[in-house]
């Protein structure tokens, strides 16, 4: 059987999944777990990003970000929106509907949350809650030049199949550091979003 790849299966994936209790956390330490013991600091910031799977029918898309050149962390490279988890943010959710808004113009009227993917633990010290949410057609994207510098979509399909999911390696402070890649035509996907893409698929599509 075909599997589908449309919002609607999304949404009856999500509503099939029994709690089991808090999720342990995923990050930079599953393909390296040398890492753990330093993602345990008192200073972990939180932050959340949007995972906004757009209705096409029966070929769902997602929605990605290039950030601007010129800031200071992450400069240049393909990310969801979002950022960090505000003292005046309800919940990790309301902070990733908030900074999709900001970034990209994403209305929330269009956007309907499903639920959360375990958190994403970085060896620059945050703790990213994945939000993972449907958005219906008719927005318009307008990005803050200040933090994006290109909006663009990829097929869930593409983003789910585990071929298209690849290890690479790169020394960091002496040590190789593993992450998973998914190159997509010109587009480098990689580190962070891909982990968390992994995640998705793993979770719901493996």
């Amino acid at each position: 059987m075909t599997p589908s790849f449309s919002a609607d299966d999304l949404r009856r994936r999500f509503s099939r999944v029994v709690p089991t209790g808090e999720l342990p956390d995923i990050g930079d330490h599953v393909l390296n777990p040398e890492l753990g013991v330093l993602l345990d600091g008192a200073d972990v910031r939180e932050a959340a990003v949007l995972v906004p799977v757009v209705d096409r029918g029966e070929g769902a898309s997602v929605i990605l970000t290039t950030r601007s050149a010129h800031l200071r962390k992450h400069s240049g490279q393909i990310a969801f929106p979002g950022g960090s988890v505000d003292p005046t943010d309800a919940s990790p959710e309301a902070a990733a509907v908030r900074e999709s808004f900001e970034e990209i113009g994403l209305e929330p009227r269009f956007i309907e949350t499903l639920g959360t993917l375990p958190r994403y633990s970085t060896r620059t010290g945050f703790r990213i809650t994945p939000v993972v949410a449907i958005v219906q057609s008719g927005f318009v994207i307008v990005p803050n030049p200040g933090e994006v510098a290109d909006v663009f979509e990829v097929p869930l399909s593409f983003l789910m199949n585990p071929a298209n999911h690849q290890k690479e390696s790169r020394f960091w402070q002496g040590r190789e550091r593993f992450f998973y890649v998914m190159p997509f035509g010109e587009r480098y996907i990689w580190g962070i979003t891909a982990g968390i893409i992994r995640a998705l698929y793993e979770r719901f599509y493996a």
